[in-house]
């Protein structure tokens, strides 16, 4: 039985692969983001250990939760799965770039981290330039090329880690709209391989359906991994942990 921490877990993909992972005997530890979200999270996961509340816009609060999941585990695998779409930027860049560096950098690390990202991350800009003049132009696709990024950059800095990025694809949840065109099965199953798969002992990927799939090529440059890094650091106030726990 593995220990696994999904954040963005009170509904869409992050609920279905929660659902899976406590199907399958394991012990998972629910995010929502205020104690209504938290309330309908375990109305349908029943079987999960127990719920955090944060909301990820909010540094404080999403330290806060570190330390509350620190206190609800160790954990064997963390699916980083929150993120906002249709928002302003600055929730789009607290939610999906901010939060994923500080819950990475503060929550005990453990040997698997799965971030979901989104083949719109191709549209994103691999300058980073707004990271530093202005983040409020920092949109959806520039967000998800972040979280791969920092994907890259945990596996080449941990080798310790299991560190993957996963496209679940266009899959009909509320985020991605009733009429999107992927499978809802097959755009949780490969989180829930990650985490617990006794053959997904991999790092570095950036996976659809279990294979790999095609991805900005920027994100493997060491520079563009430090500066993003670097950048999440200043406004964070928050160092990466580079030793083992």
């Amino acid at each position: 039985m593995a220990s696994i921490f999904i954040t963005g877990s009170s509904d869409g993909i992050g609920q279905l692969a929660a659902k899976k992972l406590v199907d399958e005997g394991h012990q998972v530890v629910l995010h929502a983001r205020n104690t209504e979200r938290a309330k309908y999270a375990m109305s349908k996961v029943p079987g999960a250990k127990k719920v955090l509340i944060a909301d990820l816009s909010i540094i404080e609060e999403t330290k806060k939760l570190a330390a509350e999941a620190n206190e609800s585990g160790p954990f064997d695998a963390i699916i980083h799965n929150a993120g906002v779409y249709q928002a302003p930027n600055n929730l789009i860049f607290a939610v999906n770039t901010i939060a994923p560096y500080i819950l990475t950098c503060l929550i005990n690390m453990p040997k698997r981290i799965i971030y979901i990202s989104s083949n719109l991350h191709l549209q994103g800009d691999p300058s980073l330039k707004y990271l530093y003049k202005n983040s409020d132009k920092i949109g959806y696709s520039d967000s998800k090329l972040h979280v791969l990024i920092l994907s890259k950059a945990i596996a080449r800095m941990r080798p310790d880690v299991y560190s993957n990025a996963v496209t679940p694809g266009w899959v009909p949840t509320k985020m991605g709209g009733p009429g999107a065109p992927d499978s809802l099965q097959k755009g949780y199953e490969t989180q829930v391989w990650l985490a617990v798969g006794n053959d997904a002992k991999i790092s570095g990927h950036y996976l659809f359906h279990k294979k790999d799939g095609h991805y900005k090529k920027e994100a493997d440059d060491i520079e563009l991994q430090n500066r993003l890094l670097e950048r999440c650091e200043q406004i964070t106030g928050i160092h990466f942990p580079l030793d083992k726990e």
